[in-house]
């Protein structure tokens, strides 16, 4: 039997990183994609086939699903974990930063779904994970638009399942608490933009401090 396929999206560190090794350790066809090919020479060395990626444009998007579907046809498993995020009050949180969280978290992981599924439902099996985040049920100041765009992708996931289910395609949604990724440093910009508001900056200092604890235990 051929090894199962998947594509891992994000896959340059963190989640996305661990699990496309997770899932080479247990025998599956990897690929690996996301926007800096040389952070993924780690994976490609354990076998992964890594790929480029910007999941927010929607050529790119294009081009990386139909070099799958020449390699492998339809892909058992597909693993939406590309995603980003900032920090900042909604009032202060420049609009167009928030289009570019929803940009990348929801209307880019449902334009690179609505490549892939096709395949999978004319198969009539396949398996798409959405890497969410405690984000998606609960939300902190500080972090709305993130939240909202993660709830997003909550909805959508909760109504894909049903509308795939009769096709024999499984939609899972993770929600991921903290866990030790580089996401802290990923927000500092604005995180450090936010603490110069001097509206908001009490507040958002005291949200800075209990980050930086809650993601000094994470593991």
């Amino acid at each position: 039997m051929p090894a199962p396929t998947v594509l891992v999206t994000g896959a340059s560190s963190g989640i996305g990183a661990a699990t496309a090794r997770l899932l080479l350790e247990r025998g599956w066809r990897v690929f690996a994609a996301a926007r800096r090919l040389e952070a993924m020479e780690p994976l490609a060395a354990l076998g992964a086939e890594v790929m480029a990626l910007d999941v927010s444009n929607d050529q790119s998007r294009r081009e990386l699903a139909d070099q799958l579907t020449a390699k492998v046809g339809a892909l058992d498993a597909l693993v939406n974990n590309a995603g980003f995020g900032e920090v900042g009050p909604l009032e202060t949180l420049p609009l167009e930063r928030a289009r570019a969280m929803f940009d990348v978290n929801v209307f880019g992981l449902m334009g690179l779904t609505q490549q892939l599924l096709p395949a999978m439902r004319e198969r009539g099996s396949g398996r798409i994970v959405n890497i969410s985040s405690i984000a998606g049920r609960w939300v902190s100041p500080g972090a709305g638009w993130y939240g909202a765009s993660k709830f997003a992708l909550e909805a959508l996931s909760d109504a894909l399942r049903l509308e795939l289910k009769a096709f024999g395609v499984n939609v899972v949604v993770v929600e991921p608490g903290v866990i030790a990724t580089d996401f802290p440093h990923v927000v500092s910009p604005s995180m450090e933009q936010s603490l110069s508001c001097s509206v908001y900056n009490t507040m958002m200092r005291a949200v800075c401090k209990s980050w930086d604890s809650v993601f000094r235990d994470a593991s």
